[in-house]
């Protein structure tokens, strides 16, 4: 019998939650009464179950962030590659990725997908973390707090850090880490780099395994949501959901095409249909890592970008430049913020964006790295993570969308770079 793909597992899981919650919220309305397991009440169950994904995906959240980080910054400055070529694609990269922040960001704030009614949506959502303790936590700030986040952004003591989960403290040690190891005789740097790629190595053993596990959390996440709140809670989802698209498709066809055309000066129409194929299959598969042998071929064999260039940008796109999953990185932050009626100021929406930024690069490669790196951002800005549940419901065909989006970012890349490079393209525009 064939094995059922994770990404089917997840469906599965949440139709199943979206039916057997749904029985149970209509089952407690009619009756009055909490439907029982053994005596055990069936949201109980789900709540633990929930719980227990969760936790396991907190647990992993520090070393994960630490080792990707490090390697990832040491391997990017190491062997030479900081040069013409390399300063431009990591400009391009961050700076694109700060573009899809700002566009979601933007679009979020405009619409509010996490008000109905000019109300927050936190009872339909079953969200139950205390408001005004959350204001206390989350609220209050002004632009000052900006010069604030700069201050955490160096813990005195990056244990505690860790401890008191303070991930902008912690990104920020692991960035200097990474660095400064590339700055050492290669007798020091290589035992530090091996050892913390074999850290690396053995936390995406454990993500994997923990993911393995995702179709029963999700489904006690999703089941507990509709359990609680009944269908009505899919109404902002849904709406939340349409503005995550909205925004990415802005995003891509709108932010990328000008900068193609104007940095670029390719035909942003011909670069689109050339590289379809690889934002197809980005699509079907939500990887980039395991569409990247096709986003080569494209790059390659339709746009004309040379293998020295392809060679570097694309399988260094596939692991950093993540322009989808950080415009929906804030825009779930957002959305959760605005669900619980939070106001969040400047100080803060500019926490979401700095953080969305990096978590983007350090856990990009991480399976369904967009739940780690919400839960990174919900914790740094003080927001409880157990509200990462009421995301599930959508998020499957959210990440294709988004996983589209990132690997249509490398493409753009990979052609503008190749362009700066003075290559010619066969999308480049005809100026004759």
């Amino acid at each position: 019998m064939p094995k059922i793909e994770l990404h089917w597992q997840i469906l599965i899981a949440i139709v199943l939650a979206a039916v057997i919650g749904g029985v149970i919220f209509e089952t407690r309305a009619a009756t009055g009464v909490e439907p029982t397991l053994f005596g055990v009440q069936y949201l109980s169950i789900f709540d633990y179950i929930g719980t227990l994904f969760l936790n396991a995906l907190k647990m992993i959240i520090v070393p994960l962030i630490m080792s990707s980080i490090i390697v990832g910054v040491a391997g990017i400055g190491g062997g030479g590659n900081l040069g013409a070529l390399g300063g431009k694609t990591l400009l391009f990269y961050a700076s694109t990725t700060l573009a899809a922040i700002m566009v979601g960001l933007v679009i979020v704030n405009a619409v509010g997908p996490g008000y109905v009614d000019g109300e927050p949506a936190r009872e339909l959502l079953a969200l139950e973390a205390d408001v005004e303790d959350l204001e206390q936590t989350v609220g209050g700030r002004g632009v000052g707090d900006v010069a604030e986040i700069f201050l955490r952004m160096v813990p005195p003591n990056i244990v505690a850090a860790a401890v008191e989960g303070q991930m902008l403290g912690i990104i920020f040690f692991a960035i200097l880490f990474g660095f400064f190891m590339t700055r050492l005789d290669n007798q020091y740097a290589e035992p530090l780099y091996a050892f913390w790629n074999g850290v690396f190595h053995v936390m995406m053993r454990m993500t994997e395994w923990i993911m393995k596990f995702a179709p029963i959390g999700v489904f006690g996440l999703v089941a507990a949501v509709i359990a609680k709140a009944g269908y009505k809670a899919t109404g902002p989802l849904a709406v939340f959901a349409i503005v995550v698209i909205a925004a990415l498709a802005v995003h891509a066809f709108v932010t990328m095409p000008v900068l193609l055309r104007l940095v670029g000066g390719v035909n942003p129409l011909k670069t689109i249909k050339a590289c379809a194929q690889p934002m197809l299959t980005a699509f079907s598969t939500a990887s980039s890592s395991a569409t990247l042998p096709v986003t080569m071929d494209a790059v390659e064999t339709r746009v004309g970008v040379s293998n020295k260039v392809s060679s570097f940008v694309l399988p260094l796109g596939a692991t950093v430049n993540m322009n989808g999953t950080a415009l929906y990185e804030c825009a779930a932050a957002m959305f959760i913020a605005q669900a619980y009626g939070l106001e969040l100021t400047f100080g803060v929406q500019f926490a979401i964006v700095a953080i969305a930024l990096l978590t983007s690069i350090g856990v990009a490669g991480v399976p369904s790295a967009s739940l780690v790196a919400i839960a990174v951002i919900l914790t740094a800005i003080g927001l409880p993570i157990e509200a990462l549940g009421v995301l599930l419901v959508f998020d499957r065909v959210l990440d294709m969308a988004r996983t589209s989006v990132n690997v249509w970012g490398d493409c753009c890349c990979a052609t503008i770079v190749a362009r700066l490079q003075g290559e010619g393209t066969r999308v480049a525009v005809d100026k004759g």
